[in-house]
């Protein structure tokens, strides 16, 4: 069973998943597997401040529902699988993204792979590695003199008939303060490949596009395994210093590449047929993830 992404509402394509899950168990399904290319909600994966994790919810939904087997690919943390009372199969589209890069992107040899902030590193690493290429780091982010406080999401809570223990102080913890925008590494005369998981909002790629820009990249791709590319983000591209942006079709994005002739499809619909078969004739998924790492 295959849950197909709807970029109309996402809500509603896993109500339909949960709903189709529950009409199989309900018909005595011995097995209900969900093939979710993109999982949602996948960025709301730990506690922020006091927030909900949104991921973790889905997952039980999905058990309650009755699936019990998922197929999906470049989770956005590998521990959301941790998540699960059931097996999931996490597939990786870096094979397809590397082979992109060696056959489609001319002198690549020339070219650094580049992550848009620490967080990305390590995928950024494991592509460097094997690619044999330079690696560089984005860290920081654009200063600027307002911030967009207006909805009121940062203010302090309104305090009433608070209490406080007599001799009870606990420390402040500071508040963090990023730099401005600097570039760990060499990119000049160089070919800057940025990777990540997910291109939603591309503010953040466009500002690393123009850091490099300045530093001395000649050309800058974006590569990611879930293009989103929600809201204005085919117009910010197509105005940016981003001469191409490739992703995979683990959610469609047809209506987008019209707006945006940079926007580049790899197809990895091989991996994701080959898991599905092999689950179906009960073969080993070993073979599918071979030579990957925790990294990738």
């Amino acid at each position: 069973m295959a849950a197909k992404w709807k970029v109309r509402d996402v809500n509603t394509a896993v109500m339909e998943l949960l709903i189709m899950a529950y009409a199989l168990k309900t018909a005595c399904a011995r097995n209900i597997i969900g093939v979710i290319p993109y999982f949602p909600y996948s960025k709301q994966s730990k506690m922020r401040k006091r927030g909900s994790i949104v991921c973790k919810l889905l997952a039980s939904m999905l058990a309650k529902a009755g699936l019990t087997h998922i197929i999906t690919m470049d989770l956005h943390q590998k521990e959301i699988q941790g998540f699960f009372s059931f097996p999931v199969d996490n597939l990786r589209a870096s094979p397809f993204l590397l082979q992109y890069i060696q056959e489609e992107i001319p002198n690549y040899r020339n070219a650094v792979i580049v992550a848009k902030s620490p967080d990305a590193a390590k995928r950024a690493q494991s592509y460097a590695e094997r690619l044999r290429l330079g690696l560089a780091v984005i860290h920081g982010e654009a200063q600027c003199t307002e911030l967009d406080m207006d909805d009121g999401r940062h203010s302090p809570p309104m305090v009433r008939n608070a209490t406080v223990h007599p001799g009870l102080e606990l420390p402040l913890m500071m508040a963090k303060e990023k730099p401005p925008i600097t570039v760990v590494g060499d990119v000049g005369g160089r070919i800057a490949i940025i990777v990540d998981d997910i291109i939603d909002d591309v503010e953040s790629f466009v500002a690393a596009a123009e850091i490099l820009k300045e530093r001395g990249a000649y050309k800058i791709y974006v590569m990611a395994t879930h293009g989103i590319l929600s809201a204005e983000a085919p117009r910010l591209i197509e105005e940016s210093s981003i001469d191409e942006v490739v992703v995979t079709n683990t959610v469609p994005h047809e209506v987008q590449k019209l707006q945006c002739p940079k926007i580049k499809t790899v197809d990895i619909s091989l991996i994701l047929s080959e898991a599905i078969r092999r689950i179906h004739n009960g073969e080993s998924m070993s073979y599918l993830f071979r030579n990957i790492t925790v990294d990738d």
